[in-house]
């Protein structure tokens, strides 16, 4: 009985071997496109891309560009699709549709511009006068000498800078200027310090307000902004512990006239911040800065929402007054998440108990943009849920695919509105819920779908890194989230520099893993360093073609790259 056993031991042990040695192809062979459908052309690029991956052994497209919007989409978007999907099978290609972001929450804002993640603004002084309030700063903000008039000693009043910046690389300039007599012109960038922020202003505010700043820019000789940077030119908001309260880039022309920039931030819990200006990753050229100015700012980009309550109270008693019955209801009818705009006056209604000359504290929460334009979306709000079972079924019932990527990426706001506040859970429980929830609408549909999602919010080496006590607008980190979502999610890793340590910490949690490769290079180094990753990392799965600009030059020597047979290693079987 004892060598039956062992023989049958034996056998498994060779099978298992052998299983373990068979070389194959990645099962995953993918590439990314991004395409609206918006018109035929778009459809006919959509299948030369796809016709060069299947000729080349790639097996399925992962398809973004708001297909989770399918409910908004008139039906020639739906003959496209169809027909789309048509090619692909006949060509060998799933297509595989992004779906359900967070971090950027085009889809949800489409559906409902309120669903944005809110930051609170508290008891902002409004004063009543002829039937309307309207804030008064409260305390006055400004910038010192923000028209660079003032020059002492070789010095530029009220600002800080390293020592010998006046003349070396920051110069008075008195015949090119957008207001007053003067400009502040930076050149000679090479000369400025490493990690200099440039000039710098402390500039005493209230918490928890809401401030815009505003400058005028000219450049002349600039090098153009690189893809995925931040700007040629920086203004920065900076708390006096050095966390940063606004991200934008400003991707400032090579040349050209004066153009304005206006960017807002909320002040957190900080009575003080530090307002810099100056170049970002330029070498060569010079721009000029002028009329430098901070506000306080009300109810611009005000959200209305469950989870987003406007407060409107007596500044002298306390007294509550009501929406409807006291003041009219209150909207920003130009919510774009920018401070382009001012926000409304608040209306005092005919019988209200608001008085004329009253002085009101007003609450309420507010949402941005980050960067470029990216908007996050309330991950503890109900609707979003709502509209996106409601787009499954109708992807479902279009495209009927067995895979699904989840789009929950660089989530940079969170936690900060009421309807998270209220949870009492942290944030990576938070997102580990969304993304389970997202993964339960999915399999509600169809069951057996294979679901796969972009790693950084999952990996303590990338945005769930605990390096910080915050991550952006969020107010604590997202460390552990991994521990919170399903365990048969597909992950995506996507940090080139991390990736052996972003693989192995997956595959240590026992997920199947790919790898979003390439990223717009001008050769495939970057592909074959992930594919020697992979190669090692038990559970690895397959490997993508991933651009962001549109770049499929090297898609067929990709395809051919990647489609070589290999030694995959299956994850241990779990006792």
């Amino acid at each position: 009985m004892k060598s039956t056993v062992s023989l049958f031991l034996l056998i498994l042990a060779i099978l298992s071997l052998t299983a373990c040695s068979r070389e194959q192809m990645y099962p995953y062979r993918w590439l990314y496109a991004s395409s609206s459908l918006r018109d035929d052309g778009q459809l006919e690029e959509m299948k030369d891309i796809v016709k060069t991956a299947s000729e080349h052994k790639l097996n399925g497209v992962l398809l973004s560009g708001g297909i989770d919007q399918i409910d908004m989409r008139g039906p020639d978007y739906l003959k496209r699709l169809k027909e789309l999907d048509a090619f692909c099978k006949e060509k060998g290609v799933e297509i595989i549709p992004s779906i359900f972001s967070i971090g950027y929450g085009g889809t949800i804002l489409a559906h409902n511009r309120n669903l944005a993640e809110g930051l609170p603004v508290k008891d902002a002084l409004y004063v009543v006068k002829k039937g309307e309030a309207k804030l008064v700063a409260d305390p006055k903000v400004g910038i010192a000498n923000g028209y660079f008039e003032e020059v002492k000693d070789g010095k530029f009043a009220g600002f800080e800078y390293p020592p010998d910046s006046l003349g070396n690389f920051v110069f008075v300039d008195k015949k090119v200027f957008k207001d007053g007599k003067t400009s502040l012109r930076f050149e000679n960038f090479d000369k400025i310090p490493e990690d200099s922020p440039g000039l710098v202003q402390e500039v005493k505010v209230a918490p928890y307000r809401s401030y815009r700043l505003t400058c005028w820019l000219k450049t002349e000789g600039m090098e153009s902004s690189k893809p995925f940077g931040s700007g040629n030119l920086r203004l920065r908001v900076v708390a006096p512990d050095g966390r940063p309260l606004e991200y934008i880039n400003i991707n400032a022309p090579t040349k050209g006239d004066w153009f304005k920039v206006s960017k807002g931030f909320n002040s957190i819990s900080y009575d003080k911040v530090r307002i810099s200006i100056g170049p970002e990753e330029a070498k060569s050229g010079k721009f000029w800065v002028d009329s430098l100015a901070i506000e306080e700012v009300g109810l611009v980009n005000v959200l209305r929402r469950p989870g987003t309550p406007v407060a409107v109270k007596s500044d002298k008693d306390g007294t509550v007054y009501e929406e409807g019955k006291d003041y009219a209801p209150i909207a920003d009818p130009n919510l774009n998440f920018r401070f382009n705009h001012d926000g409304p006056a608040i209306q005092v209604l005919k019988g209200s108990r608001i008085k004329e000359n009253e002085r009101l504290r007003v609450s309420w929460y507010h949402g941005m943009t980050i960067y470029d334009g990216q908007v996050t979306v309330c991950m503890s709000e109900p609707e979003i849920y709502d509209i996106w079972r409601n787009a499954a079924k109708l992807i479902k019932e279009n495209l009927n695919p067995s895979m699904y990527f989840l789009h929950q990426d660089e989530i940079r706001a969170g936690g900060t509105c009421e309807a998270c506040r209220q949870r009492n859970l942290p944030m990576a429980q938070i997102l580990g819920d969304c993304v389970t929830k997202a993964t339960a609408i999915i399999r509600e549909v169809n069951p057996q779908a294979e679901i796969f999602s972009w790693s950084d919010m999952l990996d303590p080496n990338h945005n769930a890194s605990d390096r910080r006590p915050y991550y952006y607008h969020v107010n604590e980190n997202y460390n552990g989230s991994w521990n919170y979502v399903p365990k048969d999610l597909i992950i995506a890793c996507w940090y080139y520099e991390k990736r052996k340590e972003s693989l192995t910490h997956f595959s240590g949690l026992g997920f199947h893993t790919i790898a979003g490769a390439y990223y717009d290079a001008d050769d495939l180094d970057n592909p074959k360093g992930w594919l020697e990753a992979l190669d090692v990392t038990p559970g690895a799965s397959g490997i993508m073609y991933t651009t962001w600009l549109h770049k499929y030059a090297l898609l067929a020597g990709f395809g051919d790259l990647i489609s070589k047979p290999r030694k995959l290693i299956p994850l241990p079987v779990k006792k």
